[in-house]
Order: C-alpha cells, then sequence, then structure tokens
C-alpha cells in the first residue's frame, strides 16, 4: 500500500482508513495544518509498530522526533540509495527475515 498526504491532518486520515496499516512511514516536518512531530505521535498512537522515518532539513527536531519514537531521522538532503536503506532497516526490525 501507498499514499501521499497534502499535509499533517491528511496524513492522519489516510493512515487511520488503511484497513491494514503501513508499516513504514515517511513524514517531513513541516507541513501544513500539522507538523511531523504531531502527525507522528498521532499515528504511533493509533498504531505504536510502524515505523516512522523523518525527515526534514531542520536538525533542530531531531531529538525530539527521536524522542517520541520516529525509528529514524533523515536529515535533508539524502540520497535515494540513503532512504532505501533507512527503509530496508525498518522492514528487517519488523521482519528479521526480511534481508537486503
Amino acid at each position: 500500500m501507498a499514499g501521499i498526504a497534502e499535509n499533517g491532518e491528511d496524513a492522519v486520515s489516510m493512515f487511520i482508513s488503511f484497513s491494514e496499516k503501513p508499516k513504514v512511514v515517511l513524514l517531513d516536518h513541516r507541513m501544513p495544518l500539522k507538523d511531523g512531530i504531531e502527525t507522528t505521535k498521532e499515528i504511533l498512537q493509533i498504531e505504536n509498530s510502524t515505523k516512522i522515518i523523518f525527515v526534514s532539513a531542520d536538525a533542530s527536531v531531531k531529538e525530539e522526533a527521536l524522542s517520541i519514537g520516529a525509528f529514524c531521522f533523515k536529515d535533508k538532503p539524502f540520497t535515494i540509495e540513503n532512504l532505501i536503506d533507512s527503509i530496508q532497516n525498518a522492514l528487517e526490525c519488523i521482519d528479521p527475515t526480511i534481508t537486503s
């Protein structure tokens, strides 16, 4: 399953609407209506096993994102290979039989 939300409120609504919850979610910090911190909190309240990959050019939110339960923090800019590695690591945490 995949989806793209226009803002934090849509991200939470979309997450709720999925009958099978996504295993990995990519979230930016700066989003309209609801920022990435609040969106992360709400998603993890709904399903705490979801791995949130938090992405931002604002390193000042890194500690907070990780402290509220984000799986990892990606500083922008990053390479697609680096992002794929993070997604793979998140999936391996959920199911160790998944290998690269």
